[in-house]
Order: structure tokens, then sequence, then C-alpha cells
């Protein structure tokens, strides 16, 4: 049998074969992550699925059959999520229940994840969702992360968003939607890796996608790179006519962050209406 006939590097276009560039090591065709052995993108920086660093872990080897490496990296990923979580979180201010920004998980949450609702003074059931799709669990679960996340109950974040990344993680193929949610949880609890790993894949699969420029003008603030979020809310404008008639239901889903980047970038660019 002929050997494959090479093909240039997606990073510096170096031809080879194989599934690493022999030049710059950026990952071809076939290669694996070393940390989740999930397959990689040809010229991905960082994997699609765990957000390890291509490059970071010890030597690529196939995905194999057996399960165990899946759960060992999930579990892993979710041990670094919670400590890294913590140290940001563990400079706000803590208080108690009672309409404070920590109040318990399951405080004042009734089953679509919303305030309000239920016995008050009694206190208020967590939530069951074991009778949910997988689908429809991290849908829960990534709203309840935003609207905690929105009332400053930081303690209730912490709580939350772990179950709600490993909800994620038991999605494969995570679709352009799911990848914005993951980003978003990502983003708000200081995952940064496991967000921008997110904001990469889904500019790479559509580069006008909306949510993936609001994610990395989002993350890019985050970094205080002033330069680099004025390109990608310019970006944003430019896009936005074309990408909104497409109807996508995650744009109808995530209506109010991308008329909140909208209003943003005309602001920052002095672009009109």
């Amino acid at each position: 049998m002929s050997s494959p006939d090479p093909s240039p590097c997606p990073s510096c276009g170096t031809p080879g074969t194989g599934r690493y560039c022999a030049n710059c090591g950026a990952p071809l065709a076939g290669a694996t992550c070393a940390s989740c052995a999930a397959p990689l993108s040809a010229g991905a920086k960082f994997c699609h699925l765990c957000g390890t660093a291509v490059g970071s872990g010890p030597s690529p080897r196939e995905a194999k059959s057996n399960p165990l490496p899946w759960i060992v990296a999930a579990l892993a990923f979710l041990a670094l999520f919670a400590m890294a979580a913590g140290r940001g979180f563990n400079a706000r201010p803590s208080s108690t229940v009672d309409g404070s920004a920590n109040a318990l998980p399951q405080a004042g949450l009734d089953d679509r994840g919303m305030v309000g609702g239920g016995d008050q003074a009694g206190g208020v059931r967590a939530p069951d969702i074991s009778s949910l799709s997988p689908e429809e669990r991290a849908d829960r679960l990534y709203n309840r992360v935003m609207l905690l996340a929105s009332e400053g109950k930081i303690d209730s974040v912490q709580f939350f968003a772990p179950m709600a990344v490993q909800s994620y993680l038991l999605l494969q193929p995570l679709n352009l939607d799911q990848r914005y949610d993951l980003g978003r949880i990502g983003e708000v609890t200081g995952a940064l890796p496991l967000a921008q790993a997110q904001a990469d894949t889904i500019l790479r699969e559509n580069p006008n996608h909306l949510l993936g420029l609001i994610l990395e003008a989002r993350l890019a603030t985050i970094a205080g790179d002033t330069a680099r979020v004025r390109s990608y809310e310019r970006r944003l404008l430019a896009a936005q006519k074309t990408e909104l008639a497409r109807k996508l239901d995650e744009y109808v889903r995530h209506q109010e962050d991308i008329t909140s980047a909208l209003q943003q970038a005309r602001k920052s660019t002095g672009a009109k209406s």
C-alpha cells in the first residue's frame, strides 16, 4: 500500500504526513488529545472537548473503546475546574441564605431554575432533573448557572457548575449552541481554557458565527486585550445582518446575549444602529 500524499500543515504550511507537523508540532488529520483522547481538528490549539492545550500533555494515543480514560479525564477536569473556580470566588464576600449573594444551591429556585415560587418559609426542594433527557438536563443546568451568576450567588454557582460541565461532556458531538453554553459556563467560573477551546471551535466551523464572536470578545475583555475586543466587535457588527437572517435556533435562544453584545459593540466602535 502506498504512503499517503503529504498535505500542508494548517499552521505553518510545511508538507507532511502522520498526526503531527514535523516542523511546528501542530496536529494534522488523525491526531488525538493527550489528556482525553478526543480527535483533534487539524491545526487546533486546544482540545475541543476538555480544553487542554495541544502538546501540553504526554504523547498522543488513539481513543480506545474502554470508557475508563474518558471517565478519568472528566473527573480530573472537574477537580481542576472546582479548584480554579474556588480561587476566583474566594475573594468574593460570602453571606447567608436569606436574599444573600451566597444562598444555598436550591434556595429560591423552582423547577425551571427561576427565582421564586414554592413555600419560601419552609424552603424549596432541589429540582429533580433525573427524568430529563441529557440535552434537557444540560440546558436546565446551564440556565441555572447563568441565573445564579447574574445574581452573584457564588456558592450556588460553585455547586451547580461542575454538574453542568459534566452534563455537556456527556453530549457528543456538541453542536455550536451547546459549545457556546459550555464556553459561557467556563467564562463565568474562571475555567478560561475550556471557554477558549469552545470559542475557537465555533469560529473554526463558522468564522462569522455571532455566538463565537461574542464569546471571543468576552474572553478578550477578561484578558484586558482592548484591541482584540474591538476586532471581534467589528466582526460581530459586520456579520450580524447575514447571520441573523439565517434564523438559527441558537440565535433565537440567545437573543438577549446577541442584543446586548451588539449594543456594546456599537457603543465601543461608534457604529450607528
